[in-house]
């Protein structure tokens, strides 16, 4: 069954790669099956178990001028009205991460020392992953193609920490954002290891709701340092915390898609699959 998952998104990622590089043609359904080597019929079966959505109205989520369009609205007043009262109806996502608790130096002096994290991998819409929790909260999560590397860069991260392969309530709880409503979801604790200027852009964009984009020079401009594009894309490049943290909604002004650290075909996939989501329960 794993092994199944595994084919089967590098099957969704290999076609959405496909059309993002031949998107000007609008490539059919059946070009695109073609290009995955499965049946235009299986193709149509797998992407909507996979999204929720037929391959044709996904298509038009992950489309460059869709994500334009966005911006082009969402940089009206309306949405700067919204965006501040992250806390209403627009603001789910942010509901769930009520307060995110910055690690104190001394739990970190030296690395982590004396600190317990608990790690596991699972499966999620966009391939394997590796998540870590601590007593108080989801300290580390990262898309994991190749487990050993990731465990690894977790061990990176926290050089000095007692690590056991445990899968605990706090793990759990977060997991369920790829499966359950989010507004039934209890609240998802973060305990995050950086600097002040780290925690403000995290928090940042927590307020972000699911479904919509915004641009690094909007952050900066959040965080009132509009000045500061380049040191947010640098606090966003580092963010611990895959998809909970949703970075993945952070995208250049000219509407381009651009770089993520898993990889912009992923990134695709997460914008397309959170709008289908979306518009799915509107």
């Amino acid at each position: 069954m794993k092994q199944q998952q595994h084919i089967d998104f590098d099957r969704i990622a290999e076609a959405i790669g496909y059309i993002k590089t031949n998107f000007k043609s609008q490539p059919d359904l059946a070009k695109v099956a073609e290009k995955i080597h499965v049946s235009p019929f299986h193709f149509q079966r797998l992407f909507t178990d996979w999204a929720g959505v037929s391959p044709k109205k996904f298509l038009q989520y992950i489309s460059v001028e869709h994500a334009k369009n966005i911006l082009k609205e969402k940089q009206a007043t309306l949405f700067d009205a919204a965006f501040e009262t992250g806390l209403s109806g627009t603001g789910r996502l942010h509901d769930l991460f009520i307060k995110i608790e910055g690690m104190t130096p001394g739990e970190f002096k030296n690395g982590g020392e004396n600190l317990l994290i608990n790690y596991s991998y699972a499966e999620s819409p966009f391939g394997n992953i590796l998540v870590a929790s601590t007593a108080k909260g989801i300290c580390y999560m990262a898309f994991a193609d190749d487990e050993k590397k990731a465990l690894h860069d977790l061990h990176a991260h926290f050089p000095n920490a007692q690590f056991r392969q445990m899968v605990d309530l706090i793990q759990q709880n977060a997991l369920y954002i790829f499966t359950q409503d989010w507004n039934k979801l209890h609240q998802i604790k973060l305990h995050l290891k950086g600097t002040d200027f780290q925690l403000k852009v995290w928090e940042t964009l927590l307020k972000v709701p699911m479904g919509q984009l915004t641009t690094y020079g909007t952050i900066a401009r959040q965080i009132s340092n509009p000045e500061a594009s380049r040191a947010v894309g640098t606090a966003i490049g580092n963010n611990p915390v895959a998809f909970l943290i949703p970075c993945h909604r952070v995208i250049q002004s000219t509407g381009t898609i651009g770089g993520y650290m898993w990889g912009p075909v992923r990134k695709t996939a997460m914008i397309g699959w959170e709008a289908a989501k979306t518009s799915s329960e509107n």
